[in-house]
């Protein structure tokens, strides 16, 4: 039988697994283990992506973020989920790319095509890049494309990056140390090592448990939008892991938790609220098939206006209570933020506290300004 929960404890308990609880206490050692506890996370704006971290962590700057990817190496940015960019640390990135790619490379075929790509100019493309990469060479994406250019291969437009994409699905190529502020690319062994492709029903098995891990309580749709699998093999992957769940109950819908999260139904959630600003196309958004429970449908539009498009979001207990940006002025930083109604007077210290962390992340002073609900 399901245990009954409330949509605020779903909120409550998702906040918890997403890493969003974290208010103080000590600073966490390290980027690459706030990216592994949520298993990615979204990154096709990397400076976004960077603050999904910073709204995960405390004591952690943008200066160390930036060092784990570029020089020490424990992330990696690259093409995952969805076929699209996320950072993962080193060692999910061995795995994850070998497991998700393939599929997403025939996606793309019909793309390629109509880019100007057949597949013997492609595996003539993928040899040219990967021999212009040897010896732990690194290549900014201008650079290819004039390799491209001087062999006579697609270069114009896209064409360029759905090469780029093909080699990163391969386990080939992986985005190296920025260069005048632009991306490099390397070899993925030079860069991380080797892949390590898992036999399919070991790989199925651990993205099943680690989703859960990072998004409960969700559902088997939210996995398989969360990850790209065809439902089938998310059904798959979800009963693969079956003897570990236990279900849970709001709304009339059924969600499931693993069985080490059962615990938490049992810990009081804090008198105190709970703010968080997200970055745009932040992970919290990203890990279900819709989100209803986090924002209200009046709502919804100035979250999610159309196009792919997610804004910033200043998230109070699970749920979004305004949009927000950032604009420099006068040698600081201003966060603006936009509440749908009018806010509590108690969450305006902790409204003030978040911007302060921000400043303190950005390594700039950061100030608040709250504008009316309208």
């Amino acid at each position: 039988m399901a245990y009954p929960l409330s949509p605020d404890q779903i909120l409550s308990l998702r906040m918890r697994s997403q890493q969003l609880v974290l208010q103080g206490g000590e600073p966490v050692g390290n980027a690459a283990q706030v990216v592994s506890d949520v298993c990615g996370v979204q990154s096709q704006d990397l400076p976004a992506a960077v603050l999904s971290i910073w709204a995960r962590s405390a004591g952690l700057t943008a200066a160390q973020v930036n060092a784990e990817r570029q020089e020490k190496r424990t992330i990696a940015w690259t093409w995952c989920m969805r076929g699209t960019l996320h950072l993962v640390t080193a060692e999910d990135a061995a795995w994850l790319v070998p497991f998700l790619g393939p599929a997403f490379i025939a996606a793309d075929r019909r793309r390629c095509e109509q880019l100007g790509w057949t597949e013997e100019s492609i595996i003539t493309g993928l040899r040219l890049l990967t021999d212009a990469l040897a010896g732990g060479k690194e290549l900014t994406r201008q650079e290819i494309i004039r390799l491209l250019e001087a062999n006579h291969l697609p270069s114009e437009g896209q064409a360029p990056v759905h090469l780029i994409y093909r080699a990163a699905l391969e386990g080939r190529l992986i985005a190296g140390p920025d260069r005048a502020g632009k991306p490099t690319y390397g070899l993925f062994e030079d860069w991380l090592g080797d892949i390590k492709p898992l036999p399919r029903r070991e790989a199925l098995e651990k993205l099943a448990r680690r989703y859960l891990a990072a998004y409960a309580p969700a559902r088997l749709g939210d996995l398989a939008s969360w990850s790209g699998l065809k439902i089938g093999e998310a059904r798959q992957a979800w009963e693969l892991i079956e003897d570990q769940l236990f279900e849970v109950k709001a709304g009339g819908r059924l969600y499931w938790m693993l069985g080490n999260q059962l615990p938490w139904l049992d810990e009081s959630s804090g008198s105190s609220p709970l703010v968080r600003l997200l970055p745009r196309y932040d992970t919290y958004w990203m890990g279900y098939a819709n989100r209803e429970l986090s924002v209200d449908p009046e709502f919804a539009r100035r979250v999610q206006p159309g196009g792919g498009v997610i804004h910033p979001v200043l998230l109070v207990d699970g749920r979004a209570r305004g949009t927000w940006k950032s604009q420099h002025r006068k040698g600081r930083l201003e966060v603006v933020i936009e509440p749908f109604v009018p806010l509590p007077n108690q969450l305006r210290p902790l409204i003030e506290a978040e911007v302060a962390d921000l400043g303190r992340f950005l390594g700039e002073e950061a100030v608040l300004i709250l504008t009316k609900a309208e």
